[in-house]
């Protein structure tokens, strides 16, 4: 069981299963979301995430997805895709982080110049996979 939750501790949640897909996405939306220079998340399936406190305040970023966030800190913590049976959920908001580092980096083409990973993870210029 993963558990987690935002800054100010309004909102709690916790994850059952086998996380997948922890990544490193640089697209500008996460970068402008988190205000960060990349964001790390990781997959679970939707039925296996369930808050335990509070409410996630939603944000339709694109016609394709919505960010979940805290509405009284601010705190990312939640991306959903529309119509995939997973949800993404932002890595660093994790009690115990480390326990799902990321795999790779995706949307690499959209880097800051000023990144320069020096993991060895894979580099995707898109989705994981596609460039």
């Amino acid at each position: 069981m993963l558990t987690g939750g935002c800054f100010c501790g309004a909102v709690r949640y916790e994850a059952d299963g086998e996380p997948f897909h922890a990544t490193w996405c640089h697209c500008a939306d996460c970068r402008r979301s988190s205000g960060a220079p990349a964001m790390a998340w990781f997959s679970v399936h939707r039925a296996d995430f369930r808050l335990t406190e509070g409410k996630l305040r939603q944000f339709k970023s694109s016609e394709r997805a919505e960010r979940g966030f805290c509405g009284d800190c601010g705190t990312s913590l939640t991306y959903e895709g529309k119509d995939l049976p997973e949800l993404d959920v932002a890595t660093a908001t994790l009690d115990m982080p480390e326990k799902v580092p990321p795999r790779d980096h995706i949307w690499f083409r959209s880097h800051l110049d000023w990144v320069r990973p020096g993991d060895g993870l894979p580099q995707h210029n898109t989705e994981r996979g596609a460039g």
